[in-house]
């Protein structure tokens, strides 16, 4: 009888070794299963993401680049954004210069601007240039052209459209007028140029 009590304990003790060997079986089949389908669901997720990247329009922000007719928007932009290595000239006489003009802008009268400009402004640097007059903004850029300057930007419409669009300015009649609203307000200065950009 202990025999057979010991045949059946054995017995029992193989099935337990059988289950537990093919539940780790099947334990491992499972997680191997779901691991495949983690990854594919994974690939699938990322396939989705790109399907809906291409989808989507190329909305990211890039810098304005030089032209050789700019506005005042395109020059503030350029600022704003930071870029550096242009130079703001304004070929006014130096009374009217001294009176009001863009801010960081280099005085160069018209019957000087040649012979200041060449030695001190590089030829392969973008220049803006800006008169009284947009005839006289194109006859300074055409001189400078003819110098050599390979990137002369004329600046249409003057200091009228530079503080039309909020432009900085300096100077002593722009010193005397009185701050306006977004002088001071990033925020509203911020609504004012998209405003103004949008006309």
């Amino acid at each position: 009888m202990a025999d057979k009590a010991k045949e059946a304990q054995n017995n029992i003790s193989q099935g337990i070794q059988n289950a537990g060997d093919k539940i780790s079986e099947a334990g491992q089949t499972v997680k191997q299963k779901l691991s495949e389908d983690i990854k594919h669901s994974g690939d699938k997720v990322s396939d989705a993401i790109e399907t809906a990247k291409s989808k989507l329009p190329n909305v990211t922000p890039t810098p304005p680049g030089f032209k050789p007719q700019s506005s005042a928007h395109d020059l503030k932009s350029r600022l704003e954004w930071g870029e550096p290595a242009f130079t703001i000239l304004d070929v006014r006489d130096r009374e009217t210069y001294n009176d009001g003009h863009i801010m960081g802008a280099m005085p160069m009268p018209m019957d000087e601007l040649v012979e200041r400009a060449t030695p001190t402004i590089d030829f392969n640097r973008d220049i803006y240039v800006y008169a009284d007059s947009d005839e006289q903004t194109s006859q300074a850029a055409s001189e400078l052209r003819s110098a050599g300057f390979q990137k002369v930007a004329e600046l249409k419409g003057g200091l009228a459209a530079w503080k039309a669009v909020g432009g900085p300015t300096e100077g002593i009649s722009e010193s005397r007028t009185p701050p306006g609203s977004d002088d001071y307000n990033v925020v509203d200065r911020l609504k004012n140029h998209q405003a103004t950009k949008t006309k």
